[in-house]
């Protein structure tokens, strides 16, 4: 009888934890939109606009290019496009609500000519 009992709590405890609610929500996903000078720019491009990036990180034919500035990252998202990478996604840290990139952050990580004294 002390067997059944244990064995009977036993499978109702391991039936509650099977029907609990464990799952951690995923976070939300950035705003669409793409800062629109920058969408399906080559990387090229991206390079002489921004330099060369710190961080570069490879998933297959995916890479991300991380800029960091002194007040914000941009990360860009470039993908085959023809014989080259080209932006398919920007976003930056921080950004507004509504966008997932910052046009300041983005702005203020250009490269500028120096000036010739």
């Amino acid at each position: 009888m002390r067997l059944f009992l244990c064995a009977s709590l036993l499978v109702i405890g391991l039936v509650g934890c099977a029907t609990s609610d464990n799952q951690t929500a995923l976070p939300s996903a950035p705003p669409i939109g793409e800062p629109g000078n920058l969408a399906g720019m080559d990387a090229s491009r991206i390079r002489v606009a921004f330099g060369p990036p710190q961080f570069i990180r490879k998933d297959g034919q995916i890479e991300m290019w991380r800029y960091d500035g002194p007040n914000c990252k941009a990360f860009f998202f470039l993908s085959p496009a023809g014989p080259s990478l080209a932006v398919k996604h920007v976003e930056t840290l921080p950004h507004q609500a509504n966008a997932a990139a910052d046009a300041n952050c983005l702005q203020g990580l250009l490269i500028r000519p120096k000036a010739v004294s």
